[in-house]
């Protein structure tokens, strides 16, 4: 396996390297592999994909029973009522 050291990291991109491992479940290894990737894949391609964090908080977040509840409440909104469409 090949090494490489990074000299001079600095400290707010250390913290978010450190939260999106953190985040993730991964190491900090993995991360930073996983973050080279996603780039060279961009830049090969051309193009860079972009990614919204905004919902991450919710995702798997939710109780069955929570889940349920809002399919329930989906369900409900779902219906077409036929009045509207005479």
């Amino acid at each position: 396996m090949n090494a490489i050291t990074i000299r001079n990291l600095p400290p707010d991109l250390a913290r978010t390297i450190r939260e999106k491992a953190r985040t993730e479940g991964t190491s900090l290894n993995r991360t930073v592999i996983n973050l080279l990737r996603e780039r060279a894949a961009a830049n090969k391609s051309g193009r860079q994909r972009t990614r919204y964090r905004d919902l991450d908080a919710l995702a798997g977040s939710w109780t069955k029973a929570q889940a349920a509840e809002f399919e329930k409440e989906l369900a409900a909104q779902r219906k077409i009522d036929p009045e509207l469409w005479k």
